[in-house]
């Protein structure tokens, strides 16, 4: 008998369940290629206005899913998406039934559903119910595996518009999303500008800094060199890449946290001893087993082919190259969007730096825009802890979106 989903916290959108969508058309990728029978994963929280002009797509990060806010009412196998830094201090024992952005979506909440009709999509390529490497490839009758398509940001994005056609959803109230979400929203601002009037681009950028591909290739190398991955080849065989994907999973994991926050949270502390236990293989620092720990319950719950294709298409992403020449102030030029940009003091993965540039170029053309810096000591995973000094930023800037909205003729 399966249980009973735990009660909604307090403010909650309560019990939701994916659902799923085939879309009524191939998609054509950026690579050359086109995909068919591509099949999306959402969730929807709030009610759509008679004008369907209340929409808010959020975009997740690299390893998110569908599942926004509120609480499964489906079992979940494996950890949620919410088990990274922090989580069992903020979350108990329901982290794995709560939406991995359930602090920001809800009644009263930065994205207010009493207000809002709130999207959430699984990203093209995923491996939370979205078409993805892991999916059945119709030419075949087999996963795709290193198969599927190379995709990119602009990909998601498109995708992401095809799925709003078919569910009849014009223009967007707001997109937002933090990290590789952030790089949805901005991208969505390019490419349809006359179709989004707000963008939120939190803990995000214009461009991966090199420090930032340079450990995306360091977590990619570690699942392919993995004997286990057998050429991305590894489904229905038995056998997965866990020990390259939790290596991948612990680089990663290092690159969203501060050395403040680390020092703070484990220190030099021993695991489980008074003294080192003169030991290669077992942890012998509470922050070698913290890693070890977040590794394990990564690769019950995220496919290895979807960590390689999203982590490059993020390294892809580079708005002045991709729409500017080189010039991210002639990228921006399409934007009609109001911009609300928020980044966080210890992210040097997203540093405030490129929340910057972006201001700066949107300053320079005449464009509105917003940036806010959060002193917070959690590194990029701030995005995800920070939610109580978010709220009331995203809150007044929609809302002065809403009047500004009323003023016009």
């Amino acid at each position: 008998m399966s249980q009973s989903a735990p009660a909604p916290p307090a403010e909650s959108v309560g019990a939701v369940r994916t659902r799923y969508l085939d879309l009524p058309e191939p998609v054509s990728l950026e690579c050359g290629r086109e995909l068919r029978q591509v099949r999306i994963a959402y969730e929807t929280y709030g009610t759509l206005s008679p004008e369907r002009d209340n929409v808010i797509l959020v975009c997740h990060a690299l390893s998110g899913d569908a599942h926004a806010a509120g609480v499964s009412s489906v079992g979940r196998s494996g950890s949620g998406t919410r088990d990274g830094f922090a989580a069992e201090e903020r979350d108990g024992g329901s982290g794995a039934t709560l939406g991995w952005w359930d602090g920001m979506i809800g009644p009263g909440k930065a994205f207010d559903t009493d207000r809002y009709f709130v999207v959430s999509t699984n990203l093209l390529g995923g491996c939370r119910g979205s078409t993805g490497p892991s999916s059945t490839n119709p030419d075949t009758g087999r996963p795709y595996g290193p198969d599927f398509p190379v995709i990119t940001v602009a990909d998601l994005v498109r995708t992401q518009r095809v799925f709003l056609d078919a569910l009849g959803i014009g223009r967007l109230a707001a997109v937002a999303g933090g990290s590789l979400g952030g790089m949805q929203a901005l991208e969505w601002a390019i490419l349809f500008p006359e179709q989004v009037r707000a963008v939120i681009a939190i803990a995000s950028t214009h461009a991966l800094h090199p420090q930032g591909v340079a450990w995306n290739a360091i977590a990619r190398e570690a699942i392919m060199a993995d004997p286990a991955w057998q050429g991305g080849r590894y489904p229905g065989t038995g056998r997965a890449p866990e020990a390259g994907m939790g290596v991948a999973r612990m680089v990663g994991h290092v690159t969203y946290l501060s050395a403040p926050a680390l020092d703070t949270k484990f220190g030099r502390r021993l695991q489980a001893a008074d003294d080192i236990r003169h030991t290669i293989t077992e942890p012998e620092f509470a922050v070698e087993s913290y890693l070890r720990h977040q590794a394990d319950s990564f690769v019950k719950r995220f496919d290895a082919n979807t960590y390689l294709y999203l982590s490059r298409a993020l390294t892809y992403f580079d708005l002045a190259r991709q729409h500017g020449e080189g010039s991210l102030e002639r990228a921006l030029k399409p934007i009609s969007a109001r911009t609300l940009l928020i980044a966080f003091s210890s992210d040097w993965l997203y540093p405030p730096t490129a929340s910057q540039e972006i201001a700066d170029a949107l300053g320079a053309l005449g464009k509105p825009v917003e940036y806010h810096v959060i002193d917070a000591p959690y590194g990029h995973d701030s995005f995800l802890l920070e939610e109580a000094r978010q709220i009331p930023i995203v809150r007044r800037f929609l809302a002065d979106g809403t009047e500004e909205t009323k003023r016009s003729p």
